[in-house]
């Protein structure tokens, strides 16, 4: 368990789950001022304005750039990295997204009269480039404001 006494005391993985904090935080914040009534699970959720997983990514290269060099060969792994999943979370999770919303409507919503056992599939996966783009805004905000 010392690995995690060390992790708890390392500034560039904090910068990062501080980052995919607010943004959570944020999704539930939008949320509550769009329906006027607060929904908890969007804590956890994925999908939806802003990226948390852009601004995970982006507070830990962010963090990194500006503690140890944009020059660094660590800098430049972790913005790779970053540009993956970033490219992934608006690309492939967001085509699956709608892949599950069109087959939620041939299975659930053409067979009204048969009882079907199987749960709709979840359709909110991925990100539009824009929540893709402040997502990693605010990781590079809050790693230059922490670091």
């Amino acid at each position: 368990m010392e690995f995690l006494v060390k992790l708890k005391s390392n500034d560039f993985f904090a910068t990062a789950v501080i980052s995919w904090f607010i943004a959570q935080l944020l999704k539930v914040l939008i949320s509550l001022l769009k329906t006027k009534s607060i929904d908890f699970k969007l804590f956890v959720a994925s999908g939806g304005m802003p990226s948390s997983h852009s601004a995970f990514v982006m507070g830990l290269t962010g963090a990194l750039g500006f503690k140890v060099g944009w020059e660094s060969p660590l800098t430049a792994m972790a913005l790779v990295l970053s540009l993956v999943v970033m490219y992934d979370a608006a690309g492939v999770r967001r085509a699956a997204g709608k892949q599950a919303a069109i087959l939620n409507r041939l299975i659930f919503d053409s067979n009204n009269d048969k009882k079907l056992t199987e749960k709709r599939l979840k359709e909110l996966l991925g990100h539009t480039p824009i929540e893709v783009i402040f997502g990693a805004i605010l990781g590079l905000v809050v790693s230059y404001l922490i670091v």
